[in-house]
């Protein structure tokens, strides 16, 4: 860990003292303690007797149950560096209170707060929070090349991509005041790797950066389709950028959910069945989604990359009926049933759709600057993929496309030599596996809860025994998670994003409603029972008969506990408590 800091909090009973440690820089962030007031001011208003320490940066403000909270940023690790400027990760964060004590909660107050502050360490925990001090993380390098002179005299506040911010709503107090914006630090979500890497004895910087919307964030199987505003779960915007000699070079790619209304809530099955919402019109959402898509990115080609059978069918089915509904020249779909083409290990078959849209990608092209500083190249559209989670198989496909790109780029810019392939080159080709199958895992673990599957592919563009064995685990691992402690992950994100706000009142929140009978009740019986017939089995009674008796007995009685558990599943599951209106969807 690099420790470079850029701020300093001296604490007073009364104040904190928020420190810039620019050179030069006397302004200083000034944080009443009761009244919550914001205020500048300068170096000779910090007491001498204020306790002092280093910060990386501030995420911002929240309140809870307890009063107001300060959440800065305490360690970082240097990512390295984009066109000069030094990209960090956040590593340690601290959550500190204004109140000095919770003696004015009562017991119940003061567990909720606990469970807040839980719920946020949740969130903050959770790896991929990236930041730069003085570099727009949150744009793509060709929205930064077509922005005028204004954009670049707005704070790095102002003119981020709100889409990307990931502590927009901890930076609300903060954004309100202009003169305060130089100490609000947007922070996205996500991944970044940035490597060195040589073709040719010619040395290059390659980049990856994927952005995760915070727009209807949230996880796996409580957050999927679209809300009302158009935004797609698990919508990750992926950057892949060149830099040779003062040339740069980029290369845009889009997952997020199948955008229309449905859902796929948890209920102990190991594959809950997606529902389409019947009661909703789905044009409405569908069409705000793209026409914002297209209006940041151009044009669109759609890959689907779901199962054409089964459960998924009908999913595929609506989506390639709506986008035929929109009638938008704009927009290109494309269905490819990955599972189908692929099984038996035949992953080379992944070929035939990057053929398939070998002319679109040459259309689309990608964004390019010489070394002069002169565009040489704009993207017109991108491709945007989904499967059903939009993580394992959306990210196999992304990187394909990525490399194609590449193969372009790295011959444009002269590193490439005529006839050469990056697939030859086998000291890139390790390290561009290797980043992208990390991406694949970064977004799966901020999704899912667990890594990718199918890594193995990415990495060493084989499907191996070993990784199916892997992908076994994880989809165990993913199992649990998802049915047993995604309610509250997904209230952390509620509470972290603003859609949950704490009340200021001191009422009941929603945190006190208590589980129905059946959720204790059940499991215990199926317990017992289970039990008691492998204590049957194990104590044999004086005839087989009596034996067999009380075996079917007590096995029946198991049998049927757990059929009545399965068919409420549902209600045994960790739903999420912090119920907004979105989330109904």
């Amino acid at each position: 860990l690099i420790l470079v800091y850029h701020n300093i909090v001296h604490t007073t009973p009364e104040k904190f003292f928020i420190e810039a440690c620019d050179e030069g820089a006397d302004a200083v962030l000034a944080i009443d303690r009761v009244s919550n007031e914001m205020t500048l001011t300068g170096k000779k208003d910090v007491p001498p007797s204020a306790v002092t320490r280093p910060i990386c940066g501030i995420m911002g403000t929240i309140r809870l149950v307890a009063g107001m909270y300060l959440v800065v940023i305490t360690r970082k690790r240097n990512v390295g560096s984009l066109l000069g400027h030094a990209v960090w990760k956040a590593a340690d964060f601290d959550v500190i209170s204004y109140k000095k004590t919770v003696l004015h909660l009562s017991e119940i107050q003061s567990q909720e707060n606990k469970t807040f502050l839980s719920m946020l360490n949740n969130v903050l925990t959770t790896d991929g929070f990236y930041f730069c001090t003085d570099f727009d993380l949150t744009h793509t390098l060709q929205r930064l090349a077509n922005t005028s002179p204004d954009f670049q005299e707005m704070s790095l506040l102002e003119r981020a991509d709100q889409r990307f911010v990931w502590n927009g709503n901890l930076l609300r107090e903060l954004a309100g005041q202009p003169e305060l914006h130089k100490f609000a630090l947007p922070v996205i979500h996500g991944f970044i790797v940035m490597k060195p890497c040589r073709i040719n004895g010619k040395i290059f910087e390659w980049i990856l950066i994927s952005r995760r919307s915070c727009f209807r964030a949230g996880v796996r199987y409580y957050v999927r389709g679209i809300d009302s505003e158009g935004h797609a779960a698990n919508f990750v915007e992926s950057e892949q950028i060149v830099l040779y000699e003062g040339a740069k070079a980029s290369f845009v790619q889009t997952r997020g959910s199948m955008p229309f209304y449905w859902s796929q809530r948890p209920n102990l099955r190991y594959k809950p069945k997606p529902i389409i919402s019947k009661t909703t019109n789905h044009m409405d959402g569908f069409q705000r989604h793209f026409d914002s898509q297209l209006l940041i990115y151009g044009k669109q080609t759609i890959l689907n990359l779901v199962n054409q059978k089964g459960s998924e069918k009908p999913l595929e089915q609506a989506f390639d009926r709506m986008v035929s509904g929109m009638n938008n020249d704009m927009l290109k779909y494309i269905a490819f049933d990955f599972h189908k083409e692929c099984s038996h290990m035949r992953w080379d078959r992944l070929q035939i759709l990057v053929d398939a849209v070998a002319d679109k990608q040459e259309e689309y092209g990608y964004f390019m600057v010489n070394s002069e500083g002169k565009t040489v190249a704009q993207q017109k559209g991108v491709f945007r993929s989904n499967c059903m989670d939009c993580l394992d198989r959306t990210n196999v496909i992304q990187s394909l496309l990525a490399r194609r790109s590449l193969q372009s780029q790295l011959q444009r810019m002269g590193v490439l030599n005529v006839g050469q392939r990056i697939e030859e080159q086998a000291e890139f080709e390790k390290i561009y596996k290797n980043a992208w199958a990390d991406n694949a895992n970064a977004c799966a673990v901020q999704y899912a809860g667990t890594g990718a599957l199918k890594t193995d592919f990415t990495r060493t563009g084989k499907r191996t025994r070993w990784g199916l064995l892997m992908d076994g685990w994880n989809s165990m691992i993913r199992y649990y998670k998802n049915n047993f402690s995604d309610g509250f992950r997904q209230d952390s994100i509620d509470l972290f994003l603003g859609n949950f706000a704490v009340d200021e009142s001191d009422g009941p929140t929603p945190l006190r409603v208590q589980k129905d009978w059946k959720f204790l009740t059940l499991p215990i019986i199926m317990l017992v029972a289970f039990s008691m017939c492998i204590v049957c089995l194990l104590m044999a009674g004086d005839t087989w008969t009596e034996t067999l008796a009380y075996v079917m007995f007590w096995g029946a009685a198991s049998a049927i506990t757990a059929t009545i558990i399965l068919f409420n599943g549902q209600d045994f599951v960790d739903a999420p408590k912090l119920v907004h209106k979105e989330k109904m969807d």
